[in-house]
């Protein structure tokens, strides 16, 4: 197939062999297989069709040599290779841990069948749990390798040994989880999986593989349909019945969901045209954008097929193929690379590998950046995996460095490949891919409720989950885990204009004040005015929005490190330039009882340059305001000298001083009570009024 691989078969493709391991085909003479003559003929016709299937060694031929293996069976079901090459195809199918009881019988019917079938009925084994089993067989096969087989099979053989180690491990200590299929409305009796969410988990984007694809054909290699993208919306706490994306996004091609940025205005998919590739899309009202492949840095001549952009929409962590291996052809394993993009040239960086704390020998694949900026989730078959993929959580320390991986644990991991995992912004709930015995057909995408330590269930949401999955009572013995405190603060909600109420496509701005710089970049949505923006605890933020024609709006977010997760609903209202219009200046500081401007300021005192100079035939006066703690005297000359301040700093920027006045007004427009700190705090404030507008 070369490097053009497309998304599902790069990722959930069996990878069971390596290159010391190829499976066997088995001829089945007449002799061995006729019992009868009563049905030969049609069995014998099935055998070998089953063979021309099975030795196209394709993903899709697979199915296609199994059913008419099965078919050959049912007249003579203890052929000990035919019980070999139908657990063969089921390993190369969704339906993996179907392939045991064949090989099972393969083996115990004749145990010399095939020389590596103790290998693969080991691998069944794991497949099932049955770890011990797994290991036993493991290391009998590995006594009769002989020293060349040994040199070639040795590392595979111990990894495998160590998975079924590591399983053992996480079959007793289970995560306290309850997993749940999302239901008719996501799923179908088609592959369903790479869920990606908004921040605020109301919009969810998938893959899926159904009839009515854009194109209407099924892809020769696998004889799937094409991959498009679906969308399903949450009202009132339910998942709607999910759509199709249209045009551009989807097309006769496989066009696949990679990631989501947290605002949910930009949409990452891989597309198989071309080569293959990772291309990006602008949510514009209600229209995306065609979608644009992401820089040859991000996108190189290698293979990418995964990408997450961090909240601070700088830092982009993807996944590339390693080099091929020029003897056997094989593609190298693929790791996490992350690049960032330069504040003044707006370019982004050569992607640089993670270290070898989280990048390791084997693949690692389905990167997710949690929007706090600091979680990573991965896919790999390396760590302490318990088979395929498994799904591990690290984290940025103090230092920038990530943390060693942490398995996420049993159930969410099986032995089989577990990928394509999301976090909703406040950790409660996960979602991701998987095959499980609830399922519709195929892969179905399923949702994730952390519980914690104290069997304490979070909502009534959980405790309906609760009800249906199994009762509390039988958690007690399960693994108690800790349940980290996601620190972010979500805000979200609409802007407007002032008087019409009609939605506006602003600019957003988020400012790291102490640092007076901007450190996210984003715009309200064009047709509903919607907007979210993830601020990750621990700094002073200012929030701006801008637009043509509009007095800009400022809020200020001082969130300490120790603050918890929070979803604040603001709505904004902007205010056209007109005479009388007057914004509060939010991230407008003075130190305390003084004048003196904190530099914390200077972004916000920008603003108001830049707004005068685009806008040169505006005066404006800027007004102090305190609280009532005090006199009144003493309020109104500490108001009329910090307005002053304000004036003067914007004169020294070129402004002309006729274009400008300020007055103090003391505590006499209140705009809130002053029997609390908080409103006290809202009156302490600077306010900017247009004055006159020629």
């Amino acid at each position: 197939m070369g490097l053009f691989k497309i998304k599902i078969i790069v990722i959930l493709i069996v990878s069971l062999s390596s290159g010391a391991y190829a499976q066997q085909f088995l001829s089945i003479s007449k002799t061995e297989f006729k019992t009868k003559d009563e049905g030969f003929k049609e069995a014998w016709k099935n055998l070998n069709e089953g063979n021309d299937a099975f030795i196209q060694d394709i993903k899709g031929t697979y199915k296609i040599a199994l059913n008419h293996y099965l078919e050959a069976n049912r007249y003579n079901p203890n052929t000990a290779k035919l019980n070999y090459l139908i657990g063969i195809c089921y390993l190369n199918t969704i339906n993996k841990n179907n392939a045991m009881s064949y090989l099972k019988k393969a083996f115990n019917t004749n145990e010399f069948v095939s020389n590596d079938v103790q290998y693969w009925l080991a691998i069944a084994y794991q497949l099932n749990y049955k770890f011990k089993l797994a290991k036993e067989h493991l290391k009998k096969y590995k006594q009769n390798l002989s020293p060349n087989e040994l040199l070639l099979q040795s590392k595979t053989i111990k990894k495998r040994i160590e998975e079924c180690k590591n399983g053992i491990n996480l079959l007793n200590n289970p995560t306290r989880v309850f997993i749940d299929n999302m239901g008719s409305a996501i799923n179908s009796e088609y592959p369903e999986y790479s869920p990606v969410i908004s921040a605020d988990e109301n919009v969810l984007y998938y893959t899926s593989r159904r009839p009515e694809t854009m194109g209407n054909k099924k892809d020769p290699i696998d004889f799937e349909y094409y991959e498009d993208i679906y969308i399903s919306l949450k009202a009132q706490g339910e998942w709607l019945e999910s759509d199709p994306l249209s045009k551009p996004i989807n097309t006769k091609y496989h066009d696949a969901t990679v990631s989501l940025a947290p605002d949910g205005q930009s949409l990452f998919i891989f597309r198989s045209s071309k080569g293959g590739g990772i291309l990006e899309s602008v949510l514009d009202g209600e229209d995306w954008s065609f979608p644009a492949p992401l820089p040859r840095t991000i996108n190189s001549s290698k293979y990418e097929n995964s990408a997450c952009l961090a909240s601070d929409g700088k830092t982009v962590y993807f996944v590339r193929q390693g080099e091929e291996n020029p003897i056997t052809g094989e593609a190298g394993d693929k790791d996490i690379y992350v690049s960032t993009k330069n504040p003044i040239t707006q370019q982004w960086s050569e992607g640089k590998a993670l270290s070898s704390v989280v990048n390791t020998d084997y693949d690692e694949d389905a990167v997710f950046i949690h929007p706090d900026g600091r979680t990573l989730f991965f896919s790999s078959k390396g760590h302490n995996g318990m088979g395929g993929f498994d799904i591990f959580k690290t984290e940025l320390d103090e230092n920038g460095r990530f943390t060693k991986p942490q398995n996420l644990g049993y159930p969410i991991n099986t032995t089989d490949d577990d990928i394509f995992f999301v976090l909703a912004a406040n950790g409660k709930y996960g979602y991701f891919s998987s095959v499980r015995p609830d399922g519709f057909g195929d892969q179905d995408i399923y949702k994730i409720t952390f519980l914690s330590p104290e069997n304490l269930i979070l909502n009534t949401e959980d405790n309906l989950i609760a009800s249906i999955a199994k009762p509390i009572s039988a958690l007690s013995v399960e693994k108690a885990i800790e349940i980290k405190k996601i620190r972010l603060t979500i805000v979200k909600g609409l802007i407007n204009e002032a008087l019409t109420s009609e939605a506006i496509g602003a600019d957003i701005e988020i400012i790291d004040n102490e640092k007076n710089e901007i450190v996210f970049q984003s715009q309200s949505n064009s047709s509903t005015g919607k907007y979210l923006v993830a601020l990750p605890s621990g700094k002073n933020y200012g929030l701006v929005v801008k637009a043509h024609n509009y007095l800009f709006h400022s809020e200020n977010f001082d969130i300490p490190a120790s603050s918890e997760y929070q979803v604040i609903e603001k709505n904004i209202e902007l205010l056209s330039l007109e005479i009388g219009s007057k914004v509060i200046l939010k991230n407008i500081f003075f130190e305390t009882g003084s004048a003196k401007l904190k530099n914390e300021s200077n972004a916000e005192l920008y603003r108001i340059i830049k707004l005068m100079k685009t806008y040169p035939s505006i005066k404006i006066e800027i007004s102090g305001h305190t609280d009532n703690v005090g006199s009144e005297k003493v309020n109104l000359q500490l108001s009329e000298n910090r307005a002053k301040a304000v004036v003067d700093y914007i004169i020294k920027q070129g402004i002309s001083k006729s274009n400008l006045s300020y007055k103090g007004k003391g505590f006499k427009h209140p705009i809130a009570s002053n029997k609390t700190s908080i409103d006290r705090q809202k009156n302490r404030r600077v306010e900017f009024e247009i004055i006159e507008n020629n």
